[in-house]
C-alpha cells in the first residue's frame, strides 16, 4: 500500500482544483491511498476578503510533522514573483524537525503550479521549490513528455517538464485551469503514484 499526500496552498482556486486532479490521478493506481490537505493561509482575513481569496475549501489543513507519514507527497502552489507562495514557504519551513531526523530521505516529491501569464515564473517555482525537496533528501519526479498536449501549440496551456501548469491569465481573461491542464495534473499524480508504488513494493519485499 502506498501513502500519497496532495499538499497544496491556493489563494483563488485554481491550484485547489489542480490538487484534485493530481489526487484522482493518483487513485488510479490500485493499492494507493491518497490525501488531499493544504497548508494554512497567512493572510489576515480583512484583506483575504478585500482581495476575493477563496477561503472556503474542504481539504483539511495540514501539519508539518505529518508529511513525514507519507510515502510520496505532490506539492501545489502558486507564483509569487518566480517563487512559491509566502504560505508554502513557511510551511516548508516548519520542517526543520522533519530533516533534523531525516525523516523526508528516499521519499518521493514532486510540484505543480500555476502562474497568471504564459511567461510568469512557471519553471522557476518548481525548479526552485526541488531545492528544498532535495535537502530533505527526496526523490524527485516531474512530467515527462510521454504525456499527452505537453508540446502542443494549437492552444494557450501550462505544463512543463518539470511539473505540471497552468495559466490563470487575470482580469477580464482570467480562467480557471483547462482540460488539457488538468489532464496533465492527473497524469503527473499516476506518475507519481506508479513510481511510489515500485518503491513500496520493493521496501515490503
Amino acid at each position: 500500500m502506498s501513502n500519497i499526500l496532495v499538499l497544496y496552498y491556493s489563494s483563488y482556486g485554481h491550484i485547489e482544483v489542480m490538487a484534485r486532479a493530481q489526487a484522482e490521478g493518483a487513485a488510479r493506481v490500485a493499492g494507493t491511498r491518497v490525501s488531499v490537505k493544504r497548508v494554512p493561509e497567512l493572510t489576515p482575513p480583512d484583506v483575504c476578503a478585500a482581495s476575493g481569496y477563496h477561503l472556503d475549501q474542504p481539504a483539511p489543513i495540514a501539519e508539518p510533522e505529518e508529511l513525514a507519514d507519507y510515502d510520496a507527497i505532490v506539492f501545489g502552489t502558486p507564483t509569487r514573483f518566480g517563487n512559491m507562495a509566502s504560505q508554502m514557504r513557511n510551511f516548508l519551513d516548519r520542517t526543520g524537525p522533519l530533516w533534523f531526523r531525516n525523516a523526508l530521505v528516499g521519499k518521493i516529491g514532486s510540484v505543480f503550479c500555476s502562474t497568471a501569464s504564459q511567461h510568469g515564473g512557471q519553471e522557476t517555482t518548481i525548479t526552485s521549490f526541488h531545492s528544498t525537496l532535495l535537502h530533505h533528501g527526496m526523490i524527485i519526479v516531474g512530467l515527462p513528455y510521454t504525456v499527452n498536449g505537453i508540446s502542443t501549440m494549437k492552444e494557450v496551456t501550462g505544463g512543463t517538464p518539470y511539473g505540471a501548469s497552468c495559466v490563470t491569465g487575470a482580469g477580464e481573461e482570467s480562467r480557471m485551469p483547462t482540460e488539457l491542464e488538468l489532464s496533465m495534473c492527473r497524469f503527473q499524480g499516476e506518475h507519481v503514484s506508479r513510481i511510489t508504488s515500485r518503491f513500496t513494493a520493493g521496501t515490503a519485499a
